[in-house]
């Protein structure tokens, strides 16, 4: 299973200079956040796959105009093909505003998650904006990491932990591929393509 994870950036190659080859292959998209909701609505006209989105810290438009043909999986589990995909959107709270949580609001959507993902006996990608609590996030409150996702990644070892939020472009310490125990941590920054149940190597 092929999977193209976007995030933070609208990708010029698939949109200001879009072919449709470029979707060949693609069996799912996954967006972590911060999107043009235009920009997925556009994706969706060209392709079968199934386009999964979180929330975030920015989107806020998408209350009034939400990504067509794409869907939500904030606080859900959504199920592709027997792969289980736990969405939880947001960034640290800075500021008033929606999509945005302190740790303790975080920890308690995961809490209410506990039965969704005991009835799907545990999930294979945690889909997020923010990156983790001190795996691959800033130092700045606003991209701060989750304490949360640490301990989901501790108790059900999913295969894969996408994120966005902290742009490689902000400098060399925010990678594209990291690993913790037995999950493997994509920033999915502008695009990133990867197979699923393969080991995914760090870029040169």
């Amino acid at each position: 299973m092929k999977i193209m994870v976007l995030s933070d950036t609208e990708s010029r190659s698939l949109w200001d200079f879009f072919e449709k080859s470029k979707l060949d292959g693609i069996d799912l998209i996954l967006s972590c956040g911060d999107l043009n909701p235009k920009y997925l609505s556009f994706l969706s006209c060209f392709t079968k796959a199934p386009i999964l989105y979180v929330h975030g810290n920015h989107d806020a438009k998408y209350d009034m105009d939400p990504p067509e043909g794409c869907i939500c999986i904030d606080d859900k589990i959504y199920n592709f093909n027997g792969v289980r995909i736990l969405g939880l959107g947001g960034s640290m709270r800075y500021k008033n505003g929606p999509y945005q949580f302190t740790q303790r609001e975080m920890n308690a959507r995961i809490r209410k998650m506990r039965f969704s993902i005991m009835r799907n006996r545990g999930f294979d990608i945690l889909l997020t904006h923010s990156p983790a609590y001190k795996l691959n996030d800033g130092q700045d409150l606003p991209h701060m990491g989750f304490e949360g996702f640490i301990d989901l990644m501790d108790k059900y070892e999913p295969k894969y932990f996408c994120h966005g939020h902290v742009h490689m472009s902000y400098g060399r310490e925010h990678k594209r591929l990291d690993k913790y125990k037995e999950t493997e941590i994509i920033n999915g920054y502008e695009k990133y393509v990867f197979t699923y149940g393969e080991k995914q190597l760090p870029e040169m």
